[in-house]
């Protein structure tokens, strides 16, 4: 069992940049790919980004590709998901994903065992 939880959400200007947060507890974060997931307003939850055990590899939503970057520290059992040149599209509830497959698995099929709460990221035009 894997306990998921975001930090680092919060309101940002359209430009502007946040970097959140996923502590796990429970189990050893590097057992599992992580990702991040995010749901917005009236739509369906969507895959934005995902990394495999050893950080070497990641996927992103085409959405985001080049804006946003995810990275492990599997010493600190901690995933990071830096936003970059945040649109008001980017506005969303943004969930905390782990999963004893693969990163790209998580990215193609949306495989998820473990999820967080969430955090708020707000972008204002």
């Amino acid at each position: 069992q894997v306990q998921l939880v975001e930090s680092g959400g919060g309101l940002v200007q359209a430009g502007g940049s946040l970097k959140l947060s996923c502590a796990a507890s429970g189990r050893t974060l590097s057992s599992y790919a992580m990702g991040w997931f995010r749901q917005a307003p009236g739509k369906e939850r969507e895959f934005v980004t995902a990394i495999n055990r050893s950080g070497g590899s990641t996927y992103y939503a085409d959405s985001v590709k080049g804006r946003f970057t995810i990275s492990r520290d599997n010493a600190k059992n901690t995933v990071y998901l830096q936003m970059n040149s945040l649109k008001y599209e980017d506005t969303a509830i943004y969930y905390c994903a782990a999963d004893s497959g693969t990163a790209q698995a998580m990215g193609a099929l949306g495989r998820v065992d473990y999820w967080g709460k969430g955090t708020l990221v707000t972008v204002s035009s």
